[in-house]
Parts: structure tokens; C-alpha cells; sequence
């Protein structure tokens, strides 16, 4: 007998009334489906995570999901018909997907087109406040700093000339604070910024590095430089000199790099363990929710992201505003599209303005390099199931709960001055977010994955929120919590209080799956090549103002004087070599911190080490 499935059975609609459903597992064509009283069959192949009509979609009618549109169809869909555009269709072919596929796209994505109307606009009142606050054993760090979550001693690299510095010091630091109860560890933060001239982000850099330096969980800072950079410690102190950083109330210190290595790192190693007992004797005390300051991430998306994930960090943030706190939401480009949701409750004109200003500079800070939000969606996100940007941006958009209201917005690394719900432009590469989140004053990061991205911060907890269970399931160890529950019917409130409790242990000290792991990345807003700072306002029309290749080599100079030389070498098929090595090499910024902890453990059980394999 032919199996009729119940459409809570296998797919998930985001919201009721939607016209279409998100697939909670994959589908083959012509299995059977109960949509209003009738069996219906599918038309294709839906994989997990995308699409199907759920009703009658006439021709140029509109697709929607939370109600909200995200194409036009460009031929009558019937209920059971598997919905898709070019662009899913090209990528799961070039991957040559085992699946039965239509031919042809059968819905079109929608021109991205929204601006206020100042005459309509109406302000939303503030985000509902919930009482009273629970509180959490936090370090109170003053008025203009906050309660920190963590007590760090930072190892900071003003630029990528010190990051590997800052690295070798860490590790010559390992253990270092094992005996210190207070202490959390001691911590690199390196980067990949700060020493090219006349860089675009700048300001980026600036305001991020001195973010990091007051930030709560921060018990001490060491700030080093080459300094012949562009952004050394130098120009960092003026900057914070100049912007009102409480950098008093930390202690911290400057560190040039002159002269031999081993001494500059003495000499860092010494000022680091001069200050043990000054950080250690700061103690946790009893600190209100309202203090936390909650960052809003994610990763590796999935259709679920916006179904499971993101609602459960959304309810969970939407409590802590309530309480009197912070949350933060960021990334730009994966936000555009959703400006109906994000706008629909907003503190003020003002604020509303300063979004879609926002959104509108990314746009052409996006075209002046030749791209657009369009093109954001990986291959990876359409996969798994995320068509286009809209729909990546409606399902992003539910970090932000629907009853909160949006009070800030801010550049990126912008300090946090008030409590409530912030947007802080960034890109949308995670870790670039993150960073300018961190800088801006969260104390704790609710991230959001699909595929178990495994990104973490130095200094700062991450509470990582997988869509589903398989995926869960797969990678316990290093994720925190599970909102595929919800996909599997336990109710948002229940994940959310779970979730908030979980905030508050990991907030006095419970250790995240990340910090667990002990692997962690920093990457702030990289410089970009066109804008009004660097080489456009120089009159370049060419990416960086330079002439066009023309394909020939670089002339060779002959010496004056011919050099007696020879080296010890290796016989290889590819010609003599002085060393051999094996590489692991990450596909993605996201995979370099993976790549090198592989790394790291194959070199510690010396694998592959010999004879000239080093």
C-alpha cells in the first residue's frame, strides 16, 4: 500500500498561510503527500531543506515563506510541484547531484526594492521588559567597560606583522595561569590587517583593536607592533586618546619588536607574568542578566537556519533585552532583502533611516567591486536549500524576534552605549562579524550553524546552536545546543528557557564545546580595494588604481659579482629541493583553524616525518 504522508511528517512551513514548504528530509518524486484532503504527489526530487508548493501559485504570483515573498512564479505551480530558480538549478547540476530535476526553474527571484516612506512611518514602543532579571556570577569591570564574562590576559597583534609573535608567545605562555583560579587563560589575538598603506578599513581596524583592548573579559592587554606600520601601537593609543576609550581602567602595556627574537619574547614573557596576581585577584560577583551583551552569528546556513536556529537565539535574546540587556545582529549583505521584517518595529525614524542608509552604502561598496548581494548565496548555502539572498536574509532576520523592537544602528565595531537591540553593518563572513561585534561589547556569542561550522573567539564564549539533529548528533562534541528539537516538535519556549539558562552558566564560567576544543579564530573586516579612503578618491578606475597586466615577466638583473654558492639539497622528481613538507591546505577562512589543529597533532605524533620530510 502506497505510503500518504502527513506534510508535518516530512516538511515544515516557517509560518502559516505560507504557499510553500521546506522539505525536513529528502524527498524522491512521486511520493505522496496530504494537502488539502487529497494525496498529492511530488513533481521531483526535493532535497532536505528545500522547497515544494503546499498550494495553487498562479503565474507571476508570489512565493512566500514567513509570509513574506522571495519570487515570482514564472509559470503556474501546482501543490506537490518541487520549486526552484536558475541559479539552484545550475549549482546542483555542476555538482552533479544524484536527483531528479526539473528541467527548467520555475520561479524567479524578486528585485530587491525598499525605502521608508517618512510620512507613514509609525515608531514601535520599547521591547516588552520581563522582571525580574536573574543574575550571573560576572567581573565588574566599571561603568565604561561592563561585566565580563571571562578574565583574559590578551596577547594583542596591532598588525599582521606581529601575529605570529603574539602566536609563539602564547604558546611559550601555555599554562602559564593554570594556577591562577581567577584567570581564564592566556590568549593570542592575531590578525591579517593593519600594515598595508593608505588601507580602506582603517577606521575598521582602529576601532576594532581598541574594542579588544577595553573589553570586558579582558583582565590585562599586550599590545605589540614591528612599528613601521601603518597601524601600530603608536597610532592605536592616539586613536583611543582621541575616541574616549576607558584604556586607564585596564592594565596593559605597549611592546615594539626590535632587536633578536628570543629576547623581544622574554621580554613580553616577563611584562605577561608581572601581571598574574593583578588579574587573578579580580573575582567573579553576582552581575543582572541586564549586563550581558549577546552577539547574533551564524554560519554554514541551512534552510533551517531561519526555521529552528535562528528563532531559538532570537527568543532567547528577545528575553535578555527584556531583562535590560544587549543584543547585537550583523552582517549587511545577508540581511538585504529582509527590510520589511527588520523595520517592522523600530525605535524611531532616525533608526530606520540609518539602516537602509547602511544597507544602501554595502550596496555600492558590493557593485563598485564588480558584485552583488545577489551573488552572496554559496553553492553550499543553495544546497541546502537557500535559493537566493532573500531567502537567506528572511531566515537571518529571525535573530531578531518579531515583538523586538530594533533601537540602534551602528558601524562596524561602533561601542554599545545603551541596552537594547542593535544592527551593526559587517560583511557577511562570520569571522569579520564577529570580531566587530566583540568590539563593539558583547560578552557572549549565540552562533548559529547549519553545517557545524566550528568557528570560536579568543577571549569571548561561543554558544554554538546546530538546525538540526542528524547534524547535532554528528558533531556533539563540538556544538552546544540542539534547535533541531524543534524540528522534531519540542516547543520554542521550552528550547529558549533552556537556552537562557545555559547563558547565564556559560556566563559565570561554564565552559562553551569551543573553549572545550580550545581552537579559536580572529579575522577583522578586511581592506577592500575601491572606496572613498584609498585608491578611488585617487583617481585609479582600475581595482587598486593599477595598469592592466600585460603578461610579461619581470626583468631578471645580473649580479655584479658572481657568488660562490652551493646548499645541501634534496633529489626530487619536480628538480632540488631544501625541505619537504606536507600540507594541509583549508578551503575556506572558516577551515583554517581546523587545518592547523590537524596539523599540529600530526606533527605531535611526527607522521610522515623522515629523511628529508620535515
Amino acid at each position: 500500500m502506497t505510503t500518504v504522508h502527513t506534510l508535518e511528517s516530512i516538511a515544515r512551513l516557517p509560518m502559516a498561510g505560507d504557499n510553500t514548504a521546506i522539505a525536513i528530509r529528502r524527498l524522491e518524486a512521486g511520493e505522496l503527500v496530504q494537502l488539502d484532503g487529497r494525496a498529492v504527489p511530488l513533481s521531483h526530487t526535493v532535497l532536505e531543506g528545500h522547497r515544494f508548493a503546499v498550494q495553487p501559485i498562479d503565474a507571476g504570483e508570489l512565493l512566500l515563506s514567513w509570509q513574506l515573498p522571495f519570487g515570482a512564479a514564472l509559470r503556474p505551480i501546482a501543490p506537490g510541484d518541487y520549486v526552484c530558480n536558475e541559479r539552484t538549478l545550475k549549482s546542483l547540476r555542476s555538482r552533479s547531484v544524484a536527483a531528479m530535476l526539473p528541467a527548467a526553474a520555475n520561479f524567479a527571484d524578486r528585485a530587491i526594492d525598499y525605502a521608508i516612506d517618512p510620512t507613514t512611518f509609525q515608531p514601535a514602543p520599547p521591547t516588552a521588559p520581563v522582571e525580574p532579571a536573574p543574575t550571573f556570577l560576572g567581573f565588574r569591570r566599571g561603568a565604561d567597560r561592563g561585566c565580563g564574562t571571562r578574565n583574559f590576559i590578551v596577547l594583542l597583534g596591532t598588525s599582521s606583522a606581529t601575529g605570529s609573535f603574539v602566536r609563539a608567545l602564547e604558546a611559550r605562555l601555555k599554562g602559564a595561569a593554570d594556577a591562577w583560579p581567577n584567570i581564564d587563560g592566556i590568549v593570542a589575538a592575531a590578525h591579517t590587517e593593519g600594515s598595508v598603506p593608505d588601507a580602506n578599513n582603517r577606521g575598521h581596524v582602529l576601532r576594532t583593536l581598541a574594542g579588544f583592548m577595553v573589553h570586558a573579559n579582558v583582565g590585562a592587554v599586550l599590545a605589540v607592533d614591528a612599528g613601521w606600520e601603518p597601524v601600530n601601537n603608536a597610532v592605536l593609543r592616539a586613536f583611543m586618546a582621541e575616541h574616549g576609550y576607558p584604556v586607564d581602567a585596564v592594565p596593559h602595556a605597549y611592546l615594539s619588536l626590535a632587536g633578536a627574537w628570543e629576547t623581544a619574547l622574554a621580554e613580553a614573557e616577563a611584562i605577561v607574568r608581572g601581571w598574574l596576581p593583578q588579574v587573578n585577584a579580580a573575582e567573579r560577583t553576582p552581575v543582572s542578566a541586564a549586563e550581558l551583551k549577546i552577539a547574533l552569528q551564524c554560519g554554514g546556513s541551512d534552510a533551517f537556519s531561519g526555521v529552528s536556529a535562528n528563532p531559538l537565539i532570537g527568543w532567547a535574546a528577545h528575553r535578555i533585552v527584556g531583562y535590560g540587556g544587549y543584543a547585537n545582529i550583523a552582517e549587511t549583505p545577508e540581511l538585504i532583502g529582509a527590510e520589511p521584517y527588520m523595520l517592522a518595529r523600530v525605535r524611531d525614524l532616525a533608526t530606520a533611516q540609518r539602516y537602509v542608509a547602511i544597507r544602501d552604502r554595502f550596496v555600492a561598496y558590493a557593485a563598485a567591486h564588480g558584485t552583488s548581494a545577489e551573488g552572496n548565496p554559496s553553492d553550499g548555502n543553495k544546497l541546502r536549500g537557500l535559493y537566493n539572498i532573500i531567502l537567506k536574509s528572511i531566515g537571518a532576520a529571525m535573530k531578531k524576534h518579531p515583538q523586538t523592537r530594533l533601537d540602534y544602528a551602528i558601524d562596524y565595531s561602533e561601542r554599545m552605549a545603551a541596552p537594547g537591540f542593535y544592527f551593526m553593518d559587517s560583511p557577511g563572513l562570520d569571522l569579520e562579524s564577529v570580531a566587530g561585534q566583540i568590539a563593539a561589547g558583547c560578552t557572549v556569542i549565540y552562533f548559529t550553524t547549519g553545517n557545524g561550522s566550528v568557528t570560536n573567539f579568543p577571549f569571548v564564549p561561543t554558544i554554538k546552536v546546530v538546525t538540526t539533529t542528524p547534524r547535532f548528533q554528528l558533531l556533539a562534541r563540538d556544538m552546544d545546543v540542539n534547535a533541531g528539537a524543534y524540528l522534531d516538535s519540542t516547543p520554542m519556549e521550552t528550547l529558549g528557557e533552556s537556552l537562557v539558562d545555559l547563558t547565564l552558566r556559560v556566563a559565570a564560567g561554564e565552559r562553551t564545546a569551543g573553549e572545550r576544543a580550545g581552537h579559536a579564530q580572529v579575522q577583522i573586516w578586511r581592506n577592500w580595494r575601491q572606496g572613498a579612503e584609498g585608491e578611488r578618491a585617487r583617481g585609479g578606475d582600475a581595482v587598486g588604481g593599477s595598469a592592466a597586466p600585460t603578461g610579461q615577466p619581470i626583468a631578471v638583473m645580473e649580479p655584479q659579482t658572481r657568488l660562490a654558492f652551493a646548499y645541501d639539497a634534496l633529489a626530487t622528481p619536480a628538480g632540488a629541493v631544501f625541505e619537504q613538507v606536507g600540507l594541509i591546505v583549508p578551503t575556506s577562512l572558516c577551515a583554517a583553524q581546523v587545518a592547523r589543529m590537524a596539523a599540529d597533532r600530526l606533527n605531535r605524533r611526527q607522521v610522515g616525518i623522515g629523511p628529508g620530510r620535515t
